[in-house]
This record gives structure tokens, C-alpha cells and sequence, in this order.
């Protein structure tokens, strides 16, 4: 082989892969996942509420998934504390977290109080923001 036809190969070719070097902060991977747990139990309550319009046992399904979306929520503030102080993050995700939980208190409150023109379109924006925290937060 001559050193031209080398130097053409080694153009070719494909540089190995590597592990990545960039850092992230510590707990940012519990931070995803706590963010993607609340994102899906808000979608849960959204397919409760069609439930508990159309079935027997759907109150008992939405009344017990409005316990585990505000469950979620709290583990998404602890995430994000978490992701912030100890872990060198950004404490953008703690203001989020802890504006998410308010909106969840407020929505537990308007179930209760059965205020649906303000529970309906409160959970919808709380799953479009949810969402939209979710893709800001992936790779």
C-alpha cells in the first residue's frame, strides 16, 4: 500500500467512539426522571377525569391519582433542591419545581371544591408545562 492510498484510508475512516466528557451536575438524571414521573401522572389524571365521567369507579381513580401527582410533584422539588445545592446545578429547576407544586395545591383545592371551569384548564396547562420542563430537561 502506498502512503497515498494510507492517507486516503485513514480519511475514511470513522473516529472511534468515546465516552462523553462533558459534566453534568450531580442528580440531574433523578431530576429527569422525577420530571418525567410528574409529567406522566398528570397525563394519568387527564385519563381519570374522561374515567370519572363515563364510569363508576372513576372517582376513586382520580381521587387517588390527584394523591400521587401531588406525591410526584414533591419529589420533583426534592429532585430539583437536590440537583441545585449539592449537586453544583442551575437553581432555575428549584423555582420551577417549587411553581409547579403551587399550581398542584391549587389544583387539589379547585377538585375539592369542584370548581371544574378552573380545575379543567388548570391541568391542561399543567401538563403543557410539565411537558415543556420535560423537553427542556432532556439530552
Amino acid at each position: 500500500m502506498t502512503t497515498q492510498e494510507t492517507t486516503k484510508t485513514r480519511k475514511t475512516r470513522k473516529p472511534a467512539r468515546t465516552a462523553r466528557t462533558t459534566t453534568e451536575p450531580r442528580g440531574s438524571r433523578f431530576l429527569r426522571i422525577a420530571l418525567a414521573l410528574q409529567t406522566l401522572t398528570v397525563f394519568l389524571q387527564a385519563v381519570s377525569a374522561g374515567l370519572l365521567l363515563t364510569s363508576t369507579y372513576g372517582e376513586t381513580l382520580h381521587s387517588g391519582g390527584a394523591r400521587v401527582m401531588y406525591g410526584a410533584s414533591m419529589l420533583y422539588v426534592l429532585a430539583a433542591v437536590l440537583a441545585w445545592k449539592p449537586g453544583g446545578g442551575s437553581p432555575r429547576p428549584v423555582l420551577q419545581a417549587s411553581g409547579f407544586l403551587a399550581l398542584a395545591s391549587a389544583q387539589v383545592v379547585l377538585g375539592i371544591a369542584h370548581v371544574p371551569s378552573v380545575h379543567v384548564p388548570l391541568g391542561v396547562a399543567m401538563f403543557g408545562l410539565s411537558m415543556l420542563a420535560l423537553a427542556r430537561h432532556r439530552r
